[in-house]
């Protein structure tokens, strides 16, 4: 039997992440790359991505690229992500451009490993989104390792380096049993592995799982100045992220039609109404189409928007909402449900007991 089919953990750790209120600063991705991914053969992981949507996003057209479970519940292999797809982990002239003396002659430009420009990375479609004016639109979508209920990214691997963990749900990988075979990205629909070229092991978000351990939650997490990653357990009714999820229904997964049953949940992001050609505006067509947002988050998410707005319209009218509320976080500790603890005070608590 496959670590994917054993009896589901315990508990499981779970992320919101409120798309109303991602500014794409990049803060979420810079964190976990300075924690997690400056090691050798790791300058082109980005264990924490976020992208302009509608975008390819990175790899490069993942949303194409397949894997996850067909209607029988078996795994499907999709394609493997080329480096060049992937994009990232480049070099640039820094010695020529700083310590030269050619002075504004030259400009810092990326090269590839093997010496040529890039043609794609992590966010080289940033800000371009779809439509057109007046009624262009886009939103930010930070993407990490779902921690999936079904990985079939466990599944998958021959070696069986990877399993969830029972105490939380997390998927991780012991990378002294990792051969590198990459079935594990073939089989992520989400490709959201690495694979590690110099270490010939593939690599992933961990969720900071040494971080939970001491009731610290994830680095991205805790970097977002815009307080829209929720981290909780999702089988603890008081917790905000089982009621986002599963009370008041409007954070929903990401292409759930993948099979794999992904504990990283999305608030859908409302949308100005469109401007007609006589810049009137129509109050009945909202300028993200709700269709693509059905592509991205199944049928549910037309109740969920209509729940957010009828909230909106509540709390104007005078009223009160403890979805909005929820959602707002006035208080930071209320993101994080059990791992609320600052880190410095963890860190001074563990050099006191050495």
């Amino acid at each position: 039997m496959t670590a994917a089919h054993e009896s589901p953990p315990r508990r499981q750790v779970a992320m919101v992440f409120d798309l109303n209120k991602c500014m794409g600063c990049q803060s979420c991705s810079v964190a976990c790359k300075m924690l997690w991914t400056r090691g050798p053969g790791e300058a082109h992981q980005w264990w924490c991505t976020t992208n302009t949507m509608p975008g390819r996003g990175t790899p490069r057209d993942w949303e194409q690229m397949g894997g996850g479970y067909d209607g029988d519940g078996n795994v499907v292999l999709g394609a493997l992500p080329s480096a060049e797809e992937f994009g990232g982990g480049w070099g640039f002239n820094k010695e020529e451009v700083f310590y030269g003396g050619k002075g504004q002659s030259v400009h810092l430009t990326p090269t590839t490993a093997e010496g040529t420009p890039p043609n794609w990375g992590p966010n080289w479609d940033e800000d371009q989104g779809a439509g057109e004016f007046p009624n262009a639109y886009y939103f930010y979508l930070p993407r990490i390792c779902n921690h999936c209920t079904r990985p079939a990214c466990v599944e998958a691997c021959p070696s069986g380096a990877m399993y969830k963990r029972p105490t939380d749900g997390i998927v991780l990988r012991d990378e002294d049993r990792c051969r590198g075979s990459r079935r594990c990205m073939q089989a992520c629909p989400y490709k959201k592995i690495y694979f590690n070229h110099v270490r010939n092991v593939a690599q992933h978000c961990n969720l900071c799982f040494p971080r939970l351990e001491q009731g610290v939650a994830p680095a991205c997490a805790r970097n977002c100045p815009g307080r829209l990653m929720f981290v909780g357990m999702l089988d603890d009714k008081r917790d905000p992220v089982h009621r986002l999820v599963h009370e008041w229904k409007v954070a929903l997964p990401l292409h759930a039609e993948f099979g794999t049953e992904p504990n990283v949940f999305y608030v859908p992001p409302l949308s100005p109404y469109r401007l007609r050609e006589d810049r009137s505006i129509d109050t009945e067509t909202m300028r993200i189409p709700p269709a693509y947002l059905e592509s991205l988050f199944g049928p549910g998410v037309h109740e969920a928007l209509a729940t957010l707005r009828r909230e909106i319209e509540r709390m104007r009218a005078g009223g009160s909402s403890d979805l909005l509320d929820t959602l707002i976080a006035y208080q930071w500790k209320t993101l994080f449900g059990p791992f609320d603890k600052e880190p410095a005070v963890v860190d001074a608590v563990r050099e006191e007991l050495r």
